[in-house]
Order: C-alpha cells, then sequence, then structure tokens
C-alpha cells in the first residue's frame, strides 16, 4: 500500500493539475476574442460540437491611398469651400483625412471605403465614399455630418449616426443623435430615412 501511494498518488495529482490548468489556457475553458489572440490551429470543443453562432460575411478590409484620395477630392468643383479650405492647407494627410469602414453599399462585389475629414483636433464635419478601382479611388458621394459613425446594414445600406448639437452644448456633450440610412438606388445614394433622439 506505501509503494502504490508513492507511485501513484502522485501521477493522479499530476494529471488533475494538469488538467485544470489546460482549462485555463487559450481555447479551452476561457473565450479568448480580439487580435490578440490567434486563430486556433484546430476546432475547439464549441465548434466541435456546433455550438458557435454563424458570422454573417463582411466586406473585405481595404486600405484606400489617401493622398490619392485628397488629390481627386480637390479636383471635385462640387467640393465644399470649407472641405476644399481643409484639404488645401493640409501637408500632412493623417491630420485631415482618415480611414473609415469599409463597406459594399455599390453592391458591386468590390469594396468601397469611407473617408472622414477632420479638423487638427480630431472633429469630423464629413464623411466621402470612395469606391476603390484599378484606376484610383473615385469619390461616390459625401455628407457634411458632426462626429459621425458610419456603418453598412445588413441589408447594405449606409448607416449613419451622428451627433446633433444644441446652442448650448459644449464640444464635448451634444445633447442628442441623428441616424440615417441612405440606399444606392443604381445611380446615386439616396436618403430612405432619418431620425433624431
Amino acid at each position: 500500500m506505501g509503494l502504490w501511494r508513492r507511485t501513484v498518488l502522485p501521477a493522479v495529482a499530476a494529471v488533475v493539475a494538469t488538467a485544470a490548468l489546460s482549462a485555463c489556457a487559450n481555447g479551452g475553458g476561457l473565450r479568448v476574442e480580439g487580435p490578440e489572440s490567434p486563430p486556433p490551429s484546430s476546432p475547439t470543443p464549441s465548434v466541435a460540437f456546433g455550438t458557435t453562432q454563424p458570422h454573417p460575411a463582411q466586406t473585405p478590409e481595404v486600405a484606400v491611398d489617401l493622398a490619392k484620395v485628397r488629390v481627386r477630392l480637390l479636383a471635385d468643383r462640387h467640393l465644399s469651400s470649407y472641405a476644399r479650405t481643409v484639404l488645401s492647407n493640409c501637408t500632412v494627410i493623417s491630420r485631415c483625412l482618415s480611414r473609415g469602414t469599409t463597406v459594399d453599399v455599390l453592391h458591386s462585389g468590390r469594396p468601397q471605403q469611407i473617408v472622414l475629414i477632420h479638423t487638427l483636433e480630431k472633429f469630423v464635419f464629413g464623411i466621402f465614399l470612395i469606391a476603390i478601382e484599378p484606376s484610383g479611388p473615385r469619390p461616390i458621394w459625401n455628407l457634411n455630418v458632426e462626429q459621425p459613425t458610419v456603418n453598412a446594414s445588413p441589408e447594405g445600406d449606409l448607416v449613419v449616426e451622428s451627433k446633433i448639437f444644441t446652442i448650448n452644448d459644449p464640444v464635448c456633450c451634444p445633447s442628442g443623435r441623428r441616424v440615417e440610412v441612405y440606399r444606392w438606388n443604381g445611380r446615386q445614394m439616396i436618403k430612405v430615412s432619418s431620425t433624431d433622439q
């Protein structure tokens, strides 16, 4: 009995400790999300038993050249005077333009890039929908809007949520918000709904 305790019990303890530690490893008992964790090389038990939720197909990310976007925007005679002033004086592109989300609201099978125009203080005052084409970026549509959040709906519409400032609101704290939905009709973007909250 003494020999059994000296040989078997330590082995049992080692197996229990290994099982407890493996439950806390990535892909085991804890769910780890985000870019910090690489995808597992083999299916986890939750995948094997089919308990994960299906993810809708997403538009591939693109990285449009913002310097080329600036040139194309400045060549557009319909560009607003304020946007033209900001872009003309912008020698460091990242100080006036930044990339937003990637969408396919044109339903062309090729991604479009939302580009934000903003002040040096990162106050966004407008968005541009830019088509990514072999000849370079092509502006499709723009909207003057303050501090927006822009996404594509599951139906492929463009959903723009913006802040509403009243005369007494400080810059940090708008008192309302507006949600607008835009749809491509084959020729242009049209507003299909607008809700103030």
